[in-house]
């Protein structure tokens, strides 16, 4: 079989092992990415743990690119500002993505180069929060520049049948919008239950599987509902739904109030559980600049007691 063919065929069986793993999980880690996928019996690593641009020796063309959110010290992931997310949802077509080292002859440089001039699709592993990736693909490599020392990257069509890079701006603008609501979702759960210590602030639940960043305004409202952390509540995904039903509200001094509609019914240990929230407090993060918005509380409690 000719070398493009086998690593074409390599190359989908590694889309469909990361589209599954993406499938269970919120946001990969290296243990997720570290066992590889097997290919005819064999495995075929998906990253180097030490470095961000990767072709395993079984296949022909670079297979994953990767960006590492770094561990800020003595300050919590989300206060640090990444360059790729800032080109991201500024609305950049493409994104920058640096070389290894100076010199753009050494091998992890010529393989974005071959990348690029082979219109190969590959898998960006974003950085998320430290050790966390969302995996974006396929993704292609749109330019190379032996001088400034950087590739620049383009976001594939999601969901496409064929994997070719887009045409037009209208595709790569279709391509960024989606890639834009994936980072915005992920950033913005993982910040919000990273701030509270991966617990729900009502329950106390501590699995962060089962948790939702709830947006106290909604993120359509431009002028209050941005991705930020006083603008987010973890919940575990029963108090979500009851948060964002009106069947639970929170006050402007945290306090709780659970609806009439529920505080008259009787029906077993996990509504209860919700009725005994009345007149509680939530849990709050470590960090005062973190706790909920004022502001946004009062608001969202004016809709509670309206829809009472």
């Amino acid at each position: 079989m000719p070398d493009a063919d086998l690593d074409s065929l390599q190359r989908m069986a590694a889309f469909e092992h990361v589209r599954r793993l993406t499938e269970v999980h919120d946001h990969l880690t290296a243990a997720h990415l570290k066992p590889g996928f097997i290919f005819r019996g064999e495995r075929i690593p998906l990253i180097n743990p030490q470095r961000g641009i990767f072709k395993p020796q079984q296949m022909r063309f670079l297979l994953s690119i990767k960006t590492v959110f770094p561990r800020p010290g003595g300050r919590v992931w989300y206060d640090d500002q990444r360059e790729v997310h800032r080109q991201i949802f500024a609305g950049d077509e493409t994104i920058d993505y640096a070389f290894m080292g100076q010199d753009p002859d050494a091998a992890d440089n010529r393989w974005l180069r071959e990348a690029f001039e082979n219109r190969v699709p590959i898998i960006y592993f974003l950085g998320i929060a430290p050790g966390r990736y969302q995996a974006m693909f396929p993704v292609f490599v749109s330019a190379w520049d032996a001088t400034a020392l950087k590739a620049r990257v383009a976001f594939g069509v999601p969901e496409q049948k064929s994997l070719a890079p887009p045409d037009n701006a209208m595709e790569r603008r279709y391509a960024l919008r989606a890639v834009k609501q994936r980072l915005h979702q992920a950033s913005f759960r993982e910040a919000v239950i990273t701030a509270y210590g991966g617990r729900c602030a009502l329950s106390g639940l501590p699995e962060s599987l089962l948790l939702d960043a709830a947006h106290i305004v909604a993120d359509k409202d431009e002028r209050l509902g941005q991705p930020i952390v006083p603008n987010g509540i973890p919940l575990s995904k029963i108090h979500h739904a009851a948060f964002d039903s009106h069947l639970i509200g929170i006050d402007p001094d945290y306090r709780l109030h659970v609806s009439e509609r529920l505080l008259i019914q009787h029906d077993g240990p996990i509504l209860e559980a919700l009725k005994r929230l009345n007149g509680g407090t939530i849990h709050l993060p470590n960090r005062v600049r973190d706790r909920p918005d004022k502001d946004r509380l009062a608001l969202r409690f004016e809709r509670f007691k309206a829809a009472a």
